[in-house]
């Protein structure tokens, strides 16, 4: 990782990608700190404060993906979560929606028309939930100017104009960061924010455990070396999950074209073990907690014992907890059975095993051993319902360790598996970019000489 820094600051036109990509990131921690116009900063804090000890950590990860700006309330306080809830809208309705596979199967053009649909459809997400957010606080009294004062619609609508910009601003900083940095910039953008509240995690570990008063030294020392062996063990996991491939020998034919024999080649079709990603993470995660953050803003508790009971069930804080009653991990066995659903739906509107057997077999390919056309396709399908099996274990170790880690010990972090997940996976890719780009220019100097 470092090598690869080292030599891309040798390179011009890399030194100056890595340096646009670097100011970009200033540029967001800036707005990352300026508040919302109409909307208390003080008031807002102490409320939030509140509102995350009453819902059990629930508001953790999504301050974490805003990189700390929806806890002071500033101008970024949507974060990326708009464009990224709007990509995966416009992927599902790619596959429903016969015209836009058409768009997307129509080149370079397509694509970019589906990314102009996708700004639009990120600015009209950003703005509900914008004025979702600011008529709450309006009604809990979170803005400069109460309800019923004078000028308080006018109020409404600027706080309501500055979250829906801030989060267009960080949509476009990411499209910037894409075309001249390096790596996706919509997911840089989400790793700097997350990446911003680990510092502060991990001091707040220290302390809880390490630091604390009257704690014997070789105890201290046992609970750090602990703590650094969860992160590290957490992050050895995520790397071998995000490489890991198992790779199908496809063989092509040999053919006459003219004079010349060709084909003959051996190839693979390399499958990704965690074909999925972090999607099934985030949809799993933001099922349970859609509901405890709708019950939380509007101040409502269950009555009844049931209702009470699913409740707990979905405050991540009752899982693993045995002060609480090992009763609530229900809710951690409900997370669990998400991940690998949506592990398995996911893949399944992404990849098209019947797709890539008929490529195959109009390019004279074949898997050795398997009858091309449906043979294929049903062989393909047996092997990638294995993988993604594994793939969903995997993701599932990764994100239940910090949740179990936190109901044993109480240690409240901001980043846990999904997290972490995002943060490796970006670095690596962008990695590979890098060299990929530092390749391409030797090849260039090599013809040029």
């Amino acid at each position: 990782m470092l090598t690869t820094l080292k030599n891309a600051f040798k390179v011009k036109e890399l030194r100056n990608r890595v340096l646009f990509v670097l100011g970009m990131l200033v540029v967001i921690r800036i707005g990352s700190q300026l508040p919302v116009p109409g909307v208390d900063g003080e008031v807002f804090k102490t409320w939030y404060l509140q509102t995350v000890a009453d819902a059990a950590g629930s508001f953790s990860f999504f301050d974490a993906i805003t990189g700390g700006s929806f806890e002071r309330m500033a101008i970024l306080a949507l974060g990326i979560n708009p464009y990224i809830t709007s990509s995966i809208i416009m992927q599902l309705m790619t596959i429903a929606i016969p015209k836009l596979e058409e768009m997307q199967n129509d080149g370079e053009d397509g694509r970019k028309k589906i990314a102009s649909i996708t700004r639009y459809v990120t600015v009209v997400l950003a703005l509900i939930q914008s004025a979702a957010m600011v008529i709450g606080f309006g009604t809990q009294n979170l803005l400069t100017v109460k309800h019923g004062e004078s000028g308080y619609v006018f109020t409404m609508i600027l706080a309501i104009a500055g979250l829906t910009a801030g989060s267009a601003f960080l949509m476009w900083i990411g499209e910037r960061i894409t075309e001249k940095g390096i790596g996706n910039g919509i997911s840089v953008v989400l790793v700097i924010n997350i990446v911003s509240r680990m510092p502060s995690d991990v001091a707040s570990l220290f302390q809880q455990f390490v630091l604390q008063e009257g704690i014997a030294p070789a105890t201290a020392v046992l609970a750090a070396i602990i703590i650094i062996g969860v992160i590290f063990g957490v992050i050895w996991m995520v790397v071998m999950l995000n490489d890991a491939t198992r790779k199908i020998p496809v063989q092509y034919a040999k053919k006459m074209q003219g004079r010349k024999m060709v084909g003959g080649q051996t190839s693979n079709i390399p499958l990704k073990v965690n074909t999925a990603g972090v999607i099934p993470v985030i949809f799993a995660s933001s099922i349970l907690q859609l509901p405890l953050l709708v019950f939380t803003f509007l101040k409502v508790t269950p009555k009844t014992k049931v209702g009470t009971f699913v409740y707990n069930c979905m405050k991540s804080d009752n899982w693993c907890n045995p002060e609480v009653g090992l009763q609530y991990s229900l809710g951690l066995l409900v997370y669990v059975l998400l991940i690998i659903f949506f592990a398995y739906f996911y893949t399944s509107i992404t990849f098209n095993p019947m797709m890539i057997a008929d490529n195959m077999k109009k390019q004279g390919g074949f898997i050795p051993g398997i009858r091309p056309g449906k043979p294929t396709s049903d062989y393909l399908n047996k092997v990638l319902n294995y993988v993604i099996f594994i793939g969903a274990v995997g993701l599932t170790i990764v994100s239940v360790v910090p949740y179990v880690f936190n109901g044993i010990f109480h240690a409240k972090v901001s980043f846990g598996g999904t997290s972490l997940i995002i943060v490796v996976s970006v670095v690596l890719e962008t990695l590979k970019q890098a060299e990929s780009m530092m390749l391409v220019r030797n090849y260039k100097g090599f013809l040029q000489d």
